[in-house]
């Protein structure tokens, strides 16, 4: 079974920060290039990061330029989105994404609430 599983969401105050993760069960992340998600209630699921296989290319959406930063482990089989100075704009589910020619896998996704 092909599976994504996000984790460390959760409710942070405005200025705190949060790290997800992200983790596959059934393959190997370092076949993938992998994107974040977020979807905000009423709002269209937007990308916010991007990394290359190699890690050798990480895009991010201008609204977290600077705040949010995403790497991966390969030998870990993981994938990180580091996300400091969060604003109540950035609340929202958070879907790990990984996708490659032929495939293409989402997960559950993970909350992010910031409120204070």
């Amino acid at each position: 079974q092909f599976q994504l599983v996000e984790s460390g969401g959760g409710l942070v105050q405005p200025g705190g920060s949060l790290r997800l993760s992200c983790t596959a069960s059934g393959f190997t992340l370092e076949n993938y290039a992998i994107g974040w998600f977020r979807q905000a209630p009423g709002k269209e699921r937007e990308g916010v990061s991007c990394i290359s296989r190699s890690a050798g290319s990480t895009k991010y959406v201008d609204s977290v330029k600077g705040r949010f930063t995403l790497s991966r482990d390969n030998a870990k089989n993981m994938v990180y989105l580091q996300m400091n100075s969060l604003k109540p704009e950035d609340t929202a589910e958070y879907y790990c994404n990984a996708n490659s020619v032929l495939y293409n896998y989402w997960g559950q996704g993970t909350q992010v609430t910031v409120s204070s």
